[in-house]
């Protein structure tokens, strides 16, 4: 069965356009866990855009589920990931002018950093995966620094325009998923999914879990969070059934 991890982030996003205290993605996140949802993410990025390390350590206390980290290979968010203690932290790659995190990580030209950074998470009991293209030199780097996880970069699939290059990318995905759990890794997916391009991600089999957010925050604001994360777990459970 597929989980689902929600990203919490746009809604700090919209909190701090104000500077302000609402919305809290702290009690947007109980909200998801009382929809069903199986893991709590966020990103706290060096710049602050959305959420604050306040979050980060309130969310650690009241999460029932599963603590999702995201972060880049940055030794003061690395610092402070030790301290807060999520359940799990992804390293993604990270660029100051970006809307959104654009590709997955350079894990092979990495190595060194990488190796060094799991070194301390995973001495703390923190599971650590990969934001990664999905792209087998890079799955390989993942195997070579023994990472827990790897989450796959749905991005490009879901910006493909047409059926060809949708087709294309979603190929890239599936053989992705093969070969990673054919090293031994674990997979997840993520990034730009949404209630209708979700459904072909769902039937591959083997990812274990998908991390969505930005569509799931879009649609509460008209049916609200509960019932959008809830919407979102039916459209995965009725099309995991028949994996490719």
């Amino acid at each position: 069965m597929i989980k689902l991890g929600v990203n919490i982030d746009h809604i700090a996003t919209l909190r701090q356009a104000r500077r302000g205290k609402f919305p809290d993605p702290v009690h947007g996140a109980i909200l998801c866990e009382l929809a069903g949802c199986d893991s709590i993410v966020c990103h706290l990025r060096e710049d602050r855009r959305h959420i604050q390390e306040r979050d980060l350590f309130l969310l650690k206390e009241v999460v029932k589920t599963r603590l999702n980290l995201e972060m880049a290979l940055s030794d003061e968010i690395i610092e402070i990931a030790l301290k807060a203690k999520p359940h799990q932290v992804t390293f993604v790659p990270e660029r100051r002018e970006e809307l959104t995190t654009e590709g997955g990580l350079d894990v092979k030209g990495n190595i060194k950093r990488v190796s060094e950074a799991f070194k301390l998470l995973k001495n703390h009991n923190i599971t650590v995966s990969l934001f990664i293209d999905p792209d087998f030199e890079q799955i390989e780097a993942s195997k070579q620094v023994e990472a827990d996880f790897i989450e796959l970069h749905t991005g490009r699939y879901a910006d493909a325009k047409g059926e060809e290059e949708i087709n294309k990318e979603l190929e890239k995905i599936i053989k992705a998923t093969e070969y990673a759990i054919s090293t031994g890794l674990r997979v997840n997916a993520g990034h730009g999914l949404d209630y209708k391009n979700v459904i072909p991600i769902c039937k591959i089999k083997g990812i274990e879990e998908l991390n969505i957010g930005y569509s799931i925050i879009g649609r509460a604001i008209f049916v609200g969070i509960y019932q959008a994360v809830r919407e979102m777990i039916e459209v995965i459970r009725k099309n995991e059934k028949e994996n490719y």
